[in-house]
């Protein structure tokens, strides 16, 4: 692999850590302290999340349809992306919160969507797919790195301070990217006539995305509480803020390691895998509230999800590689959907029963739902048409 086409890789992660690790995740650390300070109630912590992820759907949604200047609307979302991370550190106003956590969503939505696309078709046209899972250790990476810095800003700089400084760090990283990508020709995709063979919601794809978008309903109740969780609860405070960086640690290598998995098993067992070891570290803190537990947890969280991630949108594109976008775009979609839910369903169900192991159970039950819908899937699919490879 050439220097160059590392470069332009490493742009792409830097991406993604720029829009999911720390626009994104960074929200979860610094949501104790923002609750504290500010006064936020649980609830509103809930509607602070699912604007963000009522955003990425929008942006998930809206990545669909672009086939042209895919690298310049790129670059622009990512620019307004860290902008309103930057704005986060400058209000106390509720209400801009919501409208920035939808912009630094909608956004988000763009560049993930948009960043898969370009690193898997890029790498593809030079018989390189086999990289394509390290373009997700960038997710890992932006938890990793907000988990560490944002407890040691905030003593100094208070959560408005942390927000500032996580936009300053990522516009280094848009910087990066920037120099990264100078000299880099993104071609432009076509949109396809429809025809049987263009058509994604056929096969096993539809089982796919009902799936993951359960995955996201499950997972993002983990991913939006998890800190605030352990910080409730007294003896395992001091915790809290390292689960978040065991979060990442876990996250950054878990996508080279689950599709290389793929080499030897096929893609629907390895997912299996994955989803099964979800289920159960979500389930831990129900069963056990004890360091170990939520630690281990925390490490499952994050070595799980980056994984169902990258090990479905390669899947789907592989099954559809002349679509790379629209496929990567309907999955993610589905995955906004449940995300959107999964906060305001985890606050309900909190509310109701006045118990934080009630949503951390909702969630695992809605996470084992999506295997089943995953297995099925497979299985009916494989009745009506010969058996994939993969």
């Amino acid at each position: 692999m050439t220097r160059q086409r590392i470069g332009v890789l490493l742009g792409g992660v830097l991406l993604l850590v720029i829009a999911m690790g720390i626009s994104r995740f960074a929200f979860t650390p610094i949501l104790p302290f923002m609750r504290i300070d500010e006064g936020l109630s649980f609830e509103e912590g809930g509607y602070l999340a699912s604007s963000n992820y009522i955003g990425y759907f929008v942006g998930a949604l809206g990545a669909g349809f672009i086939y042209r200047n895919k690298k310049n609307f790129l670059l622009l979302n990512v620019f307004i992306n860290v902008a309103s991370i930057l704005m986060m550190g400058l209000t106390h106003s509720f209400w801009l919160w919501l409208l920035l956590r939808f912009i630094a969503g909608a956004t988000g939505g763009y560049i993930f969507v948009l960043t898969s696309s370009i690193i898997m078709d890029y790498l593809a046209s030079h018989l390189l797919s086999r990289w394509s899972g390290y373009l997700f250790t960038g997710i890992g990476l932006g938890i990793a790195i907000s988990g560490l810095i944002v407890p040691i800003i905030e003593q100094v700089f208070a959560w408005e301070g942390t927000w500032i400084w996580l936009g300053i760090i990522s516009t280094l990283f848009f910087t990066m990217t920037l120099f990264l990508w100078r000299h880099i020709t993104i071609h432009d995709g076509e949109k396809l006539q429809k025809t049987s063979d263009t058509k994604i919601f056929k096969g096993f794809m539809p089982w796919l995305i009902v799936a993951y978008g359960l995955e996201g309903l499950g997972y993002i109740i983990t991913g939006t509480f998890l800190v605030d969780i352990i910080y409730n609860i007294e003896s395992l405070r001091a915790f809290a803020s390292f689960s978040w960086v065991i979060a990442g640690i876990a996250a950054a290598p878990a996508a080279p390691i689950w599709m290389a998995m793929i080499s030897k098993f096929s893609t629907v067992k390895v997912l299996s895998t994955a989803y099964i070891l979800q289920v159960i570290g979500i389930l831990l803190p129900v069963i056990s509230q004890t360091a170990w537990s939520v630690l281990l947890s925390a490490f499952l969280f994050g070595f799980t999800f980056v994984g169902i991630v990258s090990l479905s949108t390669a899947y789907a594109r592989e099954l559809f590689p002349k679509q790379s976008g629209a496929v990567v775009s309907a999955l993610t979609t589905a995955y906004a959907l449940g995300q959107i839910a999964g906060p305001i369903l985890a606050s309900s169900v909190e509310a109701y029963f006045n118990s934080f192991k009630a949503p951390l159970t909702f969630a695992g039950s809605i996470v084992t739902f999506a295997l089943v819908i995953l297995v099925f899937g497979k299985f009916f699919s494989n009745r009506k048409q010969p058996p994939n490879l993969t």
